[in-house]
């Protein structure tokens, strides 16, 4: 009689073991290649947003800096051991994180890249911005603003980013193929930093004085030129698109100081970036490529009410 209770105890426990395993919340980890700036909180917001609907369990950690890759590295590694159900990452650089990623897989943990592209193609889903055609849209932007002629120079974001890398690419073939009386006589990196983005452009216009445009690639190296140009009293004198937004970039777009913005959805990009995953989880298959188009606002677009949304999404409800 007694063997028979215990082996119903077991039997029950068994069932209620299997139970919790089958209700455990899943844990999504979403890496950024950094956490300072305005647009990796639009993106945590919106894998946030993604794992409540879907009540996923979401681990947001990633470096300070967009140029630590090594700190990037140890972040997915310690997601791998952790045994995470699935990765979502912005690789910092596209060479450096491809063994950490092959690890991550070889442990059974699926991977979805977002924003920047990454040397390895054994992912789930690609969710970026078409940030060639974002650059595209850049160069025809300026083209249009210079009347397709004029010196150009580039303020770069940093070695070895895709994303940016992509915009930059696509911002030269246009003026290469489209705009032969456009020349870039000057480039720079801003190294995903608003101060060194500064001094870059600061040294370009001291050795191009008759430079008639300007496009940097990345929010810091957008921050940084306008800041050159303001103490340069350049403001409205070269012409500048440039790329990302933050509050300061949007007063810089109606103080005439940048003539166009091209815009990304960050909170989307998030968003899309864990719901791949989740999909995965439930047995889907998501699409193998997600691009997610990018916009071109002026300083007039700012009062409509998708462009208010899309720019200041509500992203507190969803922020710890």
């Amino acid at each position: 009689m007694k063997f028979r209770t215990r082996a119903l105890v077991g039997i029950c426990l068994l069932a209620i073991l299997s139970s919790c395993q089958r209700q455990r919340q899943k844990v999504i980890a979403v890496i950024p290649k950094g956490t300072a700036s305005i647009f990796w909180i639009a993106v945590e917001a919106g894998a946030l947003a993604a794992g409540k609907e879907n009540q996923v369990e979401i681990v947001w950690t990633g470096p300070a800096q967009e140029t630590d890759y090594s700190r990037q590295i140890e972040i997915v590694d310690s997601m791998v051991t952790r045994h995470v159900d699935g990765i979502a990452l912005a690789a910092a650089e596209r060479k450096a994180l491809v063994r950490p990623v092959e690890r991550a897989v070889a442990a059974g943990i699926p991977i979805t890249v977002f924003d920047s592209g990454l040397d390895f193609k054994d992912y789930v889903s690609f969710v970026a911005t078409n940030n060639y055609e974002g650059g595209r849209l850049a160069a025809h932007t300026l083209a249009g603003l210079m009347h397709g002629k004029g010196k150009v120079a580039i303020l770069m974001h940093a070695p070895g980013s895709a994303s940016t890398m992509d915009r930059e690419r696509g911002f030269t073939d246009v003026l290469q193929k489209e705009f032969p009386e456009m020349h870039v006589v000057a480039t720079k990196y801003g190294e995903a930093d608003a101060s060194k983005a500064r001094a870059g452009a600061e040294n370009i216009f001291t050795a191009q004085p008759d430079l008639e445009g300007i496009f940097s690639s990345s929010e810091r190296s957008s921050l940084g030129v306008a800041l050159a140009l303001k103490s340069r009293n350049l403001s409205g004198k070269i012409k500048f698109v440039a790329f990302d937004s933050s509050d300061a970039i949007v007063a810089d777009l109606k103080n005439g100081t940048i003539d166009a913005l091209v815009v990304q959805d960050p909170f989307k990009l998030g968003h899309e970036a864990v719901q791949t995953l989740v999909d995965k989880l439930n047995g889907k298959t998501p699409a193998k490529s997600i691009d997610l188009a990018a916009r071109v606002l002026r300083k007039d677009d700012l009062d409509k009410p998708d462009v208010k949304e899309l720019l200041a999404p509500d992203i507190k409800k969803y922020l710890p």
